[in-house]
């Protein structure tokens, strides 16, 4: 039996585990849960996923999600 572990990971460094997988690209706020689109205003703190990475151990199937912080002026894009 294999089990899957996500992550994310900030761009200061830090790792947090999170529930479910996230896709390149998609928006996520600060607790790396995906951002409902459109976005209500772009006054808040999101992250865009850039990269993956999968490890393999033994049992353990981690896969890290790397984060960029997305800017204001490009989150209005993403508004209504």
């Amino acid at each position: 039996m294999t089990l899957y572990e996500y992550f994310v990971v900030y761009p200061e460094g830090g790792c947090q585990e999170i529930p479910s997988p996230l896709r390149l690209d998609q928006l996520v706020d600060l607790n790396g849960l995906p951002l409902p689109l459109p976005l209500a205003s772009p006054r808040q703190i999101a992250y865009r996923v850039v990269k993956l990475r999968h490890d393999e151990e033994r049992g353990v199937y981690p896969v890290y999600h790397y984060l960029e912080l997305v800017g204001a002026t490009e989150l209005l894009s993403y508004c209504r």
